[in-house]
């Protein structure tokens, strides 16, 4: 639902800045992979210095993974807020960035060998992602409550088309655990992402 200020941004040709930040649990023996993936976006992502393009293309096989293990998704939530001026909105990244790295375990370890992963370590049934974006434009999946599957589904997809559009202005991914071995047990989940709703 568009304000009055909405509108009256929009007559005088100001830019329209969304920052929205998802979370995704995902729960399963079978969420291990999806960990591998996101490690691998997380050491692209480092290796090329915040390259936009890179980012982008870590954000699309991310979402492509979370859509391909939808039978896994257990709760979510979402936030986010509209703003006018590009310096508030780069605030407001900064603060959900912040927050989502000071999250439980969700700090990756870059500097391991992605080939080293013995065979003894426990594997987390648990794993939340949690996705921070800034964008220009309206998107309504992004802009709207993502308490259900489909709502999630249509999320990640307009996640996807944003990139593809080039209208995407930051890109973050955490998520915890960040190395394999590390478990996020569900009492664990309830007390850092106690935010979290059932789909």
């Amino acid at each position: 639902m568009s304000s009055w200020r909405d509108r009256f941004s929009q007559m005088s040709g100001r830019t329209r800045f969304v920052v929205c930040r998802l979370m995704l649990h995902l729960a399963g023996q079978e969420v291990a992979p999806v960990l591998g993936v996101l490690n691998r976006a997380a050491r692209q992502a480092m290796e090329s210095d915040g390259d936009l393009q890179v980012l982008g293309e870590g954000l699309v096989e991310v979402c492509q993974t979370l859509l391909q293990n939808d039978l896994y998704w257990q709760t979510a939530a979402n936030e986010g807020d509209v703003f006018w001026n590009e310096g508030e909105a780069g605030d407001f990244v900064t603060d959900l960035f912040t927050d989502s790295a000071q999250r439980y375990l969700s700090e990756p370890d870059l500097s391991q060998s992605p080939e080293v992963e013995p065979l003894t370590l426990p594997v987390t049934r648990n794993l939340v992602v949690m996705i921070t974006v800034a964008f220009t434009g309206e998107v309504p999946e992004l802009e709207t409550d993502l308490a259900s599957m489909e709502a999630m589904t249509a999320a990640l997809k307009a996640l996807i088309n944003l990139h593809y559009q080039g209208n995407l202005r930051a890109i973050q991914v955490h998520f915890s655990p960040a190395q394999l071995g590390d478990e996020l047990t569900s009492d664990q989940l309830l007390l850092n992402f106690a935010e979290l709703v059932p789909l």
